[in-house]
């Protein structure tokens, strides 16, 4: 008979409590096992600098074009029954009503400009032949909105080289007023100042070919520019050399009460174009000649007069006339004109040189002029036109 083994129940229980905790422990671990995250982030490409949305191109700004613009009127001849009109009853002058319809056709440009063909020269005011100017007549045009003014002409030396000074530091004293054509300094006449409108670098120069036999005083001729082909040069060098975008000459030159330009006004005006002036502003005549063209200068011939008592010697004496244009200057430095307005002015006084008025010829009527629509017709055509 066999005999059973009897096993120890500590041994068992021992076993036992082995296997439950090794079981423990294999069953924990793999709860425990970190576990591989499957929504892991992606890393970015490694040529890729950042997940913010790239910014538009900038486009390299273009070079626009730079304009200003200038509006012209012809020669304020001052004749005794001008400005003796002009005069109130406390002794002053006063020329606002004679020229009060320029102020509204004039005030949108930049630059605005006349001939003060009669010097202000201070004192008492005098007539043809040796005139002189009051006071009142440039304060009134300034006022009115002038503010490029011509004084090289026939008459600069009308009251020596006395009355050159005064009218010289009368200039000065007008705020915002650009002038040129007499000087009291040979270092302010050779200086060529440079002047800035709407970011265009621009040079004002003013000659003229006539003094009436007047001598300007020896060793003196800064005190008036007498047209000069070498000085002339010498000034538009300069001027290029400081910067001049656009050059603008006026030029006191011609014959008297002729419509056609002479061959003097042509040969200098031929001249001027190939220096590089860009505008010719051209005075004396007293009567409006052609505009034209010269190589890509602009060439006003003559404005003719603004104001004058000149009519006993005929209408075309009294009718001048108005430019106004617009200078561009291209992103390349080439200048050429655009909006190119012209209209023709009367001036107006009654039989016994009283009322003087600077009339437009739109504002005209047949009781002011008679037939003016004709005559219009008639001296627009004797202008021309230019684009």
């Amino acid at each position: 008979m066999t005999k059973k083994r009897k096993i120890r129940k500590g041994r068992v229980s021992l076993a036992l409590l082995s296997i439950f905790i090794l079981g423990f422990l294999i069953v924990g671990g793999i709860l425990l096992w970190p576990k591989e995250d499957t929504k892991k982030e992606i890393a970015p490409p490694s040529n890729q600098v950042d997940s913010q949305p790239e910014e538009e191109p900038v486009e390299p700004e273009v070079p626009q074009p730079k304009k200003m613009s200038i509006v012209m009127v012809g020669d304020a001849l001052l004749h005794n029954v001008v400005y003796n009109d002009a005069k109130q009853s406390d002794g002053t002058y006063d020329f606002h009503s004679m020229m009060s319809y320029l102020g509204p056709i004039i005030q949108d440009y930049d630059l605005k400009y006349y001939n003060q063909e009669t010097i202000i020269g201070g004192g008492t005011p005098s007539t043809y032949p040796r005139f002189n100017s009051p006071d009142a007549i440039g304060k009134d045009m300034v006022d009115i909105g002038f503010n490029l003014v011509s004084l090289a002409n026939n008459h600069s030396l009308d009251q020596g080289e006395k009355g050159i000074l005064y009218s010289n530091e009368f200039w000065k004293n007008q705020n915002g007023v650009v002038t040129a054509g007499t000087y009291s300094s040979l270092e302010e006449r050779n200086e060529i100042p440079i002047y800035v409108q709407n970011d265009i670098s621009y040079a004002f120069l003013s000659y003229t070919e006539k003094t009436n036999g007047l001598q300007v005083p020896t060793g003196k001729d800064y005190l008036l520019n007498v047209y000069d082909k070498e000085k002339v040069k010498e000034d538009i060098t300069k001027a290029k050399e400081k910067g001049a975008e656009v050059i603008i000459v006026a030029m006191h030159w011609g014959s008297e009460y002729t419509h056609i330009p002479t061959s003097s006004e042509k040969e200098i005006a031929q001249y001027l174009s190939e220096l590089g002036v860009n505008l010719i502003i051209g005075c004396h005549p007293h009567v409006v000649q052609p505009m034209e063209y010269v190589g890509d200068t602009l060439v006003i011939y003559s404005l003719g007069n603004l104001v004058s008592a000149q009519h006993p010697l005929g209408l075309d004496k009294i009718i001048g006339l108005l430019v106004g244009l617009d200078i561009v200057v291209e992103p390349d430095s080439t200048v050429h004109f655009e909006n190119i307005q012209k209209q023709l002015l009367y001036t107006y006084c009654t039989s016994n040189y009283k009322n003087f008025k600077i009339y437009p010829f739109k504002d005209l009527t047949n009781d002011i002029l008679k037939n003016y629509k004709e005559i219009e017709k008639e001296y627009l055509e004797i202008v021309g036109e230019v684009e």
